[in-house]
């Protein structure tokens, strides 16, 4: 018998707007990283919908780009603030952290910071 895993939490909620931006962070570092580039607040929108369409959630358009753009802040704030090799560092933790088997201090307090963002907003 498989254990039966608890629904998705809704996409509306603290925790999951908290991981979505997390999310979002990671993946605009690792492309400008990778590809010198920064996503638009319309691309890590389509994103965002993406990711929750995997699981039958949705976020209206005008929270998806709250996300993005509170991704995009964060994220050019990490890079103006370390060296290229500890971005990449930076980035690689925070996508490996994607896995929630994960953990590491770095990326703790990042979702600490993401949850702060949030709140302020």
């Amino acid at each position: 018998m498989r254990p039966q895993q608890a629904p998705p939490s809704p996409a509306d909620s603290r925790g999951t707007r908290a991981a979505l931006l997390f999310a979002l962070t990671a993946e605009r570092l690792s492309l400008f990283y990778e590809h010198g580039q920064w996503p638009t607040a319309a691309q890590g929108a389509s994103l965002v919908a993406d990711w929750l369409g995997r699981t039958g959630r949705s976020l209206a358009l005008a929270e998806r780009r709250r996300l993005s753009e509170l991704s995009d802040d964060l994220a050019r704030q990490i890079a103006d603030s370390l060296s290229r090799e500890a971005g990449l560092r930076t980035a690689h933790e925070m996508m490996e952290a994607l896995d929630p088997n994960y953990e590491s201090d770095l990326t703790r307090s990042l979702m600490d910071e993401c949850v702060r963002l949030l709140d302020a907003d």
